[in-house]
């Protein structure tokens, strides 16, 4: 594992900075969280959030769209923008010696965009080219529609947007929306990487020195009743989203959960490679991982099968969430937790995912956990632990999603 030192720090106007210095490297990565979700955005702006992901990087501060992208470019910035339930996110990977001229950079985008009238519908007709896109990424598109169902309203909405709701946007509308995404109390900066955490401090203090405004106020969520949503298509194959509650990353059992997981679909001697796939040959695809927000949480699944072998897909799934419970295997036990060894290894050695992973752990569990203490409770898990998670965490009340020319019966 490599040295970490945990910095944080939070400015006078409520703005939070976390960082992990790795002296070893020459790289860093860092983060902006802004309260921008897709569950704050008003009624009617689903999709606001990829059209300002776009249009930020449009010109910003003095700089004119070419500009910005050149200085960018100049930098060396392996960048990306992108909307989530909570958040958007934007990340920055780059050579450390690079770093201050980057973060002014990213200053003017966040707080000084230009939002010109002859950029917006540029933005707004990529982010409906993407939209339009998952028409030929059914396994997405899928899934997008099970988190919709699976989530209480808002939080459920889809960060990529609805159709009707981003041709409906207007440049003065979304340029609102667009103002309001600098919340200081409520924005996250996370670093990773080679770098100066006082010079870092000392930036941001001065750079983004802006007072706490209302920002873009969250709704209250509404429940759902867990059930099976259809959504007819033609074609060849038919795509099913399974999603069943699961506890918080904050839960005690949050371990003992991720090695029921690992177990269900962590590589291919996995329960569900291994019964649905390979012995019965009911999909091409199969496989499920955690999936959660600040206050809900759920293991979702997706199965890719033709019409015809459909119902037993998800009958056969569904037996394989059920019966874990009766009983585990050391074997099984031993390759979950080497899976979970391995992916945190490979956090580890990367400053994006490290980077990404503290402004998490600060996000959902108020706090950041160190790579030695995952590893310690990875260690801790046992045939016994996850046994007890089991029975008293049963996999139940399931949301089912199918995209097809088939329906399916739960």
């Amino acid at each position: 594992m490599m040295t970490q030192k945990t910095d944080i720090y939070q400015l006078k106007n409520g703005m939070v900075l976390l960082g992990e210095r790795l002296e070893n490297v020459l790289s860093v990565s860092f983060q902006f969280l802004l309260p921008a979700g897709a569950s704050l955005l008003p009624e009617g702006c689903c999709g606001a959030g990829t059209i300002i992901a776009d249009w930020l990087f449009r010109g910003a501060g003095q700089r004119s769209s070419r500009e910005l992208i050149q200085a960018l470019d100049r930098l060396g910035i392996h960048r990306n923008a992108s909307p989530s339930a909570h958040h958007l996110s934007l990340t920055a990977s780059l050579e450390s010696s690079n770093l201050s001229e980057a973060l002014d950079l990213c200053a003017d985008i966040i707080l000084r965009p230009q939002l010109a009238a002859d950029q917006f519908e540029l933005s707004r007709q990529l982010s409906v080219s993407e939209l339009q896109g998952l028409d030929d990424d059914p396994r997405q598109k899928a899934m997008i529609l099970l988190y919709e169902h699976f989530y209480p309203d808002p939080l459920g909405r889809p960060a990529i947007g609805k159709l009707d709701e981003l041709n409906g946007l207007s440049f003065e509308r979304t340029a609102e929306i667009a103002r309001n995404i600098f919340n200081p109390t409520e924005v996250i900066f996370s670093i990773c990487g080679n770098y100066d955490f006082e010079a870092v401090k000392h930036q941001l203090e001065k750079t983004f020195d802006r007072p706490s405004h209302g920002g873009l106020s969250a709704q209250l969520p509404v429940m759902k009743e867990k059930s099976y949503r259809h959504f007819p298509t033609e074609g060849a194959q038919v795509h099913i989203g399974i999603m069943t509650p699961a506890p918080l990353a904050a839960s005690d059992a949050y371990y003992e959960m991720a090695a029921a997981v690992s177990i269900l679909s962590g590589s291919m001697s996995s329960r569900l490679f291994t019964e649905v796939r390979e012995k019965r040959g009911l999909c091409y695809a199969v496989g499920a991982n955690y999936k959660t927000l600040k206050d809900h949480a759920g293991i979702a699944c997706y199965a890719g099968t033709t019409p015809d072998k459909a119902q037993q897909t998800l009958d056969v799934i569904l037996d394989q969430f059920r019966i874990l419970k009766n009983g585990i295997s050391d074997d099984e036990m031993q390759r979950a937790k080497v899976g979970l060894k391995t992916s945190l290894i490979m956090q580890s050695e990367s400053t994006h995912a490290r980077s990404s992973g503290i402004a998490a752990d600060h996000f959902l569990l108020g706090r950041i956990r160190t790579l030695d203490e995952i590893r310690e409770k990875i260690e801790a898990v046992s045939v016994d632990s996850v046994q007890e998670f089991l029975s008293n965490h049963p996999f139940k009340d399931f949301t089912v999603v199918t995209l097809g020319p088939k329906t399916v019966t739960l």
